[in-house]
């Protein structure tokens, strides 16, 4: 039975773009890449047991964050199913075949992680992913999107309506009063050291109830 989605988004993603998508990223080399960005990004993190990430595609960010902290149990979420035949190959790691925008029934993560792909959401659904993410977890989110301070749509590969630019963990630090902004950071995409593409990140954290 084919699943429903509320959005031209995620049938997008979920489609033949997303499989082309899942193929150019499938490449260990951009692992190391991964690891810098969640080093810098969770250094100011306490202890983690365990992590969800919401978008995983191929799961190069859950294997870094594997590799940075043995040990903890790390489940994803993702959309595309040639991007959940990957994960399913990467070990230790729960593989939801779900959207963002779907109230999937999880448990609580230490750590709700999302990069590159709140920019891939229409404005008019962000509250609808934002309450996901912040349900998902007890402590932590990482944000690592495009960042701009007034909301803009830029054109994606010659696709209008599918790339979205704002300032999403203000938003969500507004949106929710318990949140505090804890760490912040900028990778620029001539910088060799780090081979990133431009990409702001926030480490927010629940405040102790």
């Amino acid at each position: 039975m084919a699943k429903k989605f509320q959005s031209e988004q995620e049938v997008f993603w979920a489609g033949s773009f997303g499989d082309e998508y899942t193929i150019r990223n499938d490449r260990k080399e951009l692992l190391l890449s991964r690891k810098t960005l969640l080093n810098r990004a969770l250094k100011s993190s306490s202890k983690l047991e365990s992590v969800i990430e919401f978008g995983a595609n191929v799961g190069l960010n859950l294997i870094a964050v594997k590799d940075l902290i043995p040990g903890v149990a790390a489940t994803a979420i993702e959309i595309n199913s040639s991007a959940i035949s990957k994960l399913k190959m990467i070990d230790d790691v729960k593989v939801i075949h779900g959207s963002i925008l779907e109230s999937n029934k999880i448990e609580m993560y230490d750590l709700a992680m999302v990069i590159g792909v709140l920019i891939h959401i229409a404005p008019k659904y962000l509250p609808l992913a934002y309450e996901n993410i912040y349900r998902a977890t007890r402590k932590y989110i990482l944000i690592g999107e495009y960042y701009s301070r007034q909301p803009e749509e830029v054109s994606y590969r010659g696709y209008k309506n599918k790339l979205f630019k704002r300032d999403f963990a203000g938003e969500m630090l507004d949106k929710y009063t318990d949140l505090r902004l804890v760490d912040y950071g900028f990778f620029y995409h001539k910088d060799e050291s780090s081979k990133l593409d431009d990409i702001t990140w926030f480490l927010m954290e629940k405040a102790d109830i």
